[in-house]
């Protein structure tokens, strides 16, 4: 079992859904990514997901996308992306999924990238552009390293992908809450419970719900049927507004994310282990 399913199996028993927090690796810096992911984890997120800064992220909105170019500017690589992952290892056991677009881990090399990133101590892998029918290239050696690999569904997805998805899909499914990229919303769909409810139906692995999700009021709705709730740009635009203070920065996402955690319930699974 790896790290992620046994998080969301220790958070159903205690009835919580997960909050899932996404951040841009180097952004400010990529010796502060650590720092900052384990901000997330003691202000109660449950699973990280490390966003790989990639030149055209097209999945995403202007927040997540000047965050990648803050972090490419910066120097950040995937080599040290992965630095940071054993970072953070160094002293948390909190799931983390690596969050990027193909061409990096293929520039990298498939069967490199999952070895390392497996050694580094990732858990999962989402990539974006990646479509399950392209994929079982880069699923052969993710799953030889043990790491789960990540599909996204939207809203207008039919059936016969819901299938495809489910057959392929480790550790949960992603259900995109919205049809554009990443960014902040003040509306979450009426229709994502019924949604949510027809994948439930297809496969037993969680769902997890992201895109456009940035309020404790958000939260607290989607965690009624959701597993997990994904929450990207409204953390990014924090470490955009207060990146060259570490402290104030570091004060802020706490805020921030305690405020989302809350409405989860139960209790954060996630905890700081001895350095």
């Amino acid at each position: 079992m790896s790290r992620i399913e046994k998080k969301f199996s220790e958070l159903k028993e205690i009835g919580r859904t997960a909050l899932v927090t996404y951040i841009t690796a180097g952004d400010p810096s990529i010796e502060l990514t650590a720092d900052i992911a384990l901000k997330l984890e003691e202000s109660g997120a449950d699973i990280i997901e490390l966003g790989i800064p990639f030149s055209d992220p097209m999945a995403d909105g202007t927040v997540i996308q000047l965050a990648s170019e803050r972090a490419l500017r910066s120097g950040t690589t995937l080599n040290s992306v992965l630095e940071s992952v054993k970072s953070i290892r160094q002293h948390s056991d909190i799931p983390i999924i690596l969050f990027g677009y193909y061409n990096p881990f293929l520039s990298y090399g498939l069967e490199k990238f999952s070895s390392d990133a497996a050694q580094a101590g990732a858990d999962g892998v989402l990539v974006v552009d990646l479509p399950p029918e392209e994929a079982p290239e880069f699923k052969v050696h993710i799953d030889k390293a043990g790491l789960n690999m990540i599909f996204l569904l939207a809203p207008t997805s039919t059936q016969e992908r819901v299938n495809l998805i489910a057959e392929h899909a480790s550790g949960f499914v992603y259900l995109v809450s919205v049809t554009g990229v990443t960014g902040v919303r003040t509306h979450v769909d009426d229709s994502l419970d019924s949604l949510c409810s027809e994948i439930k139906k297809t496969t037993s692995l969680p769902v997890g719900m992201g895109f456009g999700i940035s309020s404790p009021e958000q939260v607290e709705s989607l965690s009624v049927f959701a597993d997990a709730v994904i929450v990207g740009s409204a953390i990014v635009r924090i470490i955009q507004q207060h990146g060259q203070d570490k402290e104030l920065l570091l004060e802020r996402l706490s805020e921030f994310v305690g405020s989302l955690s809350a409405p989860c319930g139960g209790a954060p699974g996630g905890a700081l282990s001895e350095a």
